[in-house]
């Protein structure tokens, strides 16, 4: 039954490959899939003998192709449509990589005629979205890869986990679903540890690998999931005063929004509820000296004395 399900989607990936391009060599279409040229002429004459006429071409020049004139009926999408999904598809594409995005795209490209074809690219254009982080992406898409490959064969997986306080623990989870969040990719799983599920922020995650061990899944009810900030589950949350320097107007607003309020000296002063933790005060430093904590006294305490730590450490020694 897997070997028919996969020669099945290896014929429509080959029809849409044909009905996009006016041309392809059997090499290349053997090369795409991993099969032999003989595999690919006995899945083009299954694909002539269903109905849809196959033209070969001897030659340098050679190759395979549909008749002239066929082409899949025209979808209800609009262009508009078609170059919103277009470019969303890119986008993931970008962070989990498979060729299953790409036939897609081409099956929506195939739908319009010609002479549209070149309106849809500039449309696509218009609208691009990479999901991918700065300067990881390659490490980004081979875990989101083999994370995927798990969760649609049921494998367990194991990993080291690093939580916000630094502690690290070795986990193996059920993975059930990919979900992208605040621009950060976490894995929603059942974790043995905790006999619940969990969502793990993958970056946290170390020396991942899939195991052969195959679970039966459980009943998952992804949208009972608390959405809002997970900072709210915590048990330390404490109220900040913090006073930026106006020169930082706009991180202040990326960061906070529009509730700040504006001094009389320029600056901006901002009230919010955080998790006290390594977390908060990194998440300060990273404002450098263009930020100033007013209360509360002990976390005022705690950064002048990581802020003394640092320039003990990177000033020149006598």
């Amino acid at each position: 039954m897997g070997d028919d399900r996969l020669k099945l989607d290896r014929l429509v990936s080959i029809l849409v490959l044909l009905l996009r391009r006016e041309r392809v060599q059997a090499k290349e279409l053997a090369d795409i899939f991993e099969v032999s040229v003989r595999t690919i002429l006995r899945d083009v004459e299954a694909i002539n003998l269903a109905g849809i006429p196959i033209v070969t071409y001897q030659g340098a020049n050679g190759g395979i192709s549909i008749a002239e004139g066929y082409r899949l009926d025209r979808s209800v999408l609009t262009e508009d449509d078609m170059s919103t999904i277009i470019s969303t598809l890119r986008g993931i594409a970008g962070t989990m990589p498979d060729s299953k995005h790409e036939v897609l795209m081409e099956k929506l490209r195939n739908v319009l005629p010609s002479s549209q074809l070149a309106v849809l690219d500039a449309k696509v254009q218009q609208l691009i979205i990479d999901l991918s982080p700065w300067g990881a992406g390659k490490l980004l898409r081979e875990i989101t890869a083999s994370i995927r490959r798990a969760i649609e064969n049921h494998y367990e997986i194991e990993f080291k986990y690093i939580d916000s306080e630094g502690r690290r623990t070795n986990r193996r989870v059920e993975p059930y679903s990919l979900v992208l969040k605040g621009q950060k990719w976490y894995l929603y799983a059942w974790c043995h540890i905790r006999q619940d599920f969990r969502l793990f922020k993958l970056s946290r995650m170390r020396d991942l690998a899939v195991t052969e061990s195959v679970f039966q899944p459980r009943e998952a009810s992804i949208e009972q999931l608390n959405w809002e900030d997970p900072w709210s589950k915590s048990e330390k949350q404490i109220s900040l005063k913090l006073v930026f320097e106006k020169e930082m107007d706009s991180i202040v607003t990326e960061w906070f929004g529009e509730d700040a309020e504006r001094q009389e000296d320029g600056k901006l002063l901002v009230n919010a509820v955080l998790p006290e933790g390594n977390w908060l005060y990194g998440f300060i430093l990273s404002f450098g000296n263009g930020v100033e904590v007013l209360e509360p006294l002990h976390i005022r305490r705690i950064i002048s004395d990581i802020s003394k730590a640092i320039y003990e450490k990177y000033s020149l020694k006598t």
